[in-house]
Order: structure tokens, then sequence, then C-alpha cells
């Protein structure tokens, strides 16, 4: 089995040069740093990756914390985060906390035992335990999708990143109030998930922006699932003045939300227009077509990746929010005609690296 020092005389350099290109700890000229990649590939060089993390203290592993299982959402963002991983150079421990909080800081902690080199976690509507625990052991960690409110001295002890809810969210209430809707009620997600409150936010400004009043009734929380969701929508249903139009605040609430319409013998768009937070693989193949805000998923997971690799190269930076813009995808569950104009595709959200989302705003 070559050895580093078989690399080093391959390439014609030293030992510590190709210790150097392999770890990243010192720049190195273009050409040779090629030189020793060269050589690596020809005499199929192994890096003896437990050799360097300890002499290192690195593992060039990443913690990732995400209810991928109980929420498809996460799927693409987890593969967003996988191939910036990769990119990079790193690997990955996958967790599922089931969006619990008990259970989020059990395998947070599971994570941090395994000596990743940082985090990134989709923090629970009550991350108060996850939080404490990351600040007592100084984990390097970014929160994806769901923001954490800053401690009391108002600086943030994490590096977060998600997309925009409240302004597309207001964009589909305005919408289906041009379109004649005067009562339009909102299946909202698990509360205390910042995701839920910025979508509240969003569909009370969009009432205000189109001159409806604010009527709590038509405002259920659907606890972010199926099921949750299925139950909002039959209890607004049940309502003596009834929604004309619904918006939901996620993927899994949609459909949740159509089974009740299925189940009460409503048709969409004729009896009540639909328009929903999260596009989805299939929902340009449901009859109607749903109009839907698409969030850029793999770019998020990919920008956390990006995050939280800056922090370990600057662990005193300020920490800094990035959020990302997102589209809406027009088709035609709103009640606009079938052949109504698809979104154009450069004001679609991209896969990862997409320059457009350079444009997420920083604080």
């Amino acid at each position: 089995m070559p050895t580093m020092a078989d690399v080093a005389r391959s390439a014609g350099v030293s030992v510590a040069t190709v210790s150097h290109v392999l770890n990243d700890t010192r720049p190195v000229l273009p050409r040779t740093r090629q030189a020793v990649l060269d050589a690596i590939d020809r005499l199929g060089y192994t890096p003896n990756t437990l050799a360097r993390s300890l002499v290192t203290s690195r593992t060039r592993s990443i913690g990732l914390a995400v209810s991928a299982i109980s929420n498809p959402y996460f799927t693409e963002i987890l593969q967003g985060v996988e191939a910036a991983a990769l990119e990079h150079g790193y690997s990955l421990l996958i967790a599922d906390p089931h969006d619990d909080p008990e259970h989020e800081r059990k395998v947070v902690q599971l994570l941090h035992e395994r000596r990743v080199d940082g985090m990134i976690v989709a923090p629970s509507a009550n991350p108060r335990e996850l939080v404490a625990y990351l600040a007592r052991h100084e984990v390097p960690a970014v929160f994806l999708d769901r923001l954490v409110d800053p401690p009391a001295d108002g600086a943030p002890r994490c590096d977060q990143v998600c997309a925009e809810s409240a302004e597309p969210t207001a964009r589909l209430v305005t919408h289906l109030a041009e379109l004649g809707h005067r009562r339009i009620a909102l299946v909202a997600g698990l509360p205390g998930l910042s995701t839920t409150g910025e979508r509240v936010a969003g569909y009370r400004q969009g009432l205000t922006a189109a001159g409806l009043p604010h009527d709590e009734r038509l405002v259920v929380h659907g606890d972010s699932e199926s099921r949750g969701a299925e139950r909002a929508t039959s209890a607004l249903l049940s309502l003596a003045a009834p929604p004309t139009a619904l918006v939901t605040a996620n993927n899994a609430m949609t459909i949740g939300a159509l089974r009740a319409l299925r189940d009460h013998g409503l048709s969409v768009p004729d009896d009540i227009a639909l328009c929903c937070f999260d596009d989805f693989a299939w929902a340009d193949l449901f009859s109607p077509r749903l109009t839907a805000v698409a969030q850029p998923s793999r770019e998020i997971g990919a920008q956390a990746v990006r995050l939280l690799l800056d922090r370990l190269a600057a662990p005193e930076r300020p920490a800094r929010t990035l959020r990302l813009p997102c589209a809406v995808v027009h088709r035609s569950s709103c009640g606009c005609p079938q052949g109504a104009p698809p979104t154009p595709p450069d004001q679609l959200p991209q896969s990862s690296h997409s320059s457009q989302f350079w444009k997420g705003t920083v604080s």
C-alpha cells in the first residue's frame, strides 16, 4: 500500500507539502498541488483519515440533525448538504430528531460524541436544551430552515440559514384576493416554529394589503403534518361561513387539506381555491395543478455547509443569518385558467450553487 512518502517522491516534493495539500493547512502553489494530486491518483494512495484526525484534531465530518424521515421537505435539503459536504471533503453523520425536543438533544449529543467537527440542525419548536448543549460544549453549529431567537444580549450564538417565509405567503394571499376571494383561510404549521410564525405574519400582511379583515377563526394549526391539517381543514369547513380559499403552510399539510376537501365532496378550484407553501415533485401532476411557493431547498443545505466551514475557519467571527428568496410557481389550483402561463424558468429556485441565491439577505 503506497504511503505519503511514496506520494512525495513521485511528485518531487516533501512529505510536509503532501500533508499541506491533503489537510489544507497551508497554501500550496497550484502546479505543486496538481503534481501531488496526480501522484495520489497514479499511485492509488488513500489517506488515513483516522491518523489525520489525531494530528489535526479534525475528523472532517459534519453532524446533520433533520427530521428527514418524518418530513419529506428535508430530503432535498439533505441532498444539498451532502453535495456541498462532499465537495469540500467532508462526510456526514445523520440523525433524525423527529421534531421532539428531548430526542433532539439526545441525537445532538450522540453526534457530538462521535467527534464531528460541527453540526447542522433544523431545530424543534422548543430548542432550549439543544441551544444550551451547543453553547455549553462550544460546538460549531448552523441552524437550518428554522431560526432560533438570539439570547438576551441580542447576539445569535449560531449561524442560521432559511428561506423567506412571510413575503411569499403574503403574495399567495393577495393573489387569491385579486381573484375575488374575501374569506381566505390559513392552515398553519406547528406553533413555536419560526417558519410557522413568519407564515402567519405573511398571511396577515397579505390580508392587510388586500384590505381584508382579520378573522382569527380562519387561522387553524395543522401542526406541520398531514393528519393535523386534515382535522384543521375539516374544522374550517364546518364554520357557519366557511372559507372560499385556502393557503396551506407546508407540503405535508397540503396533502391533509386535499384529503379533507375530498371527504367533504369539494372540488379544487371550483368549490374552493387552494395555494400552498412548498412546491414538491408531484405538485404539477395533481388535477388541478398546484399553485405553490417553491423554496430553494438544496441551496439552503449547501449554504448551511458553507456557513459551517466559514465558522470552522474563523471561530470568532460574528454569527450570520442568511435568508434566501423563494418563487411562486403559478399553476391552476388557485382558480386561474388551466392555460395560465407557468412561472418563467429564470424565476424558479435553482439547485445548489445557483448565483441567484447569493442575493439572499444577511444579518
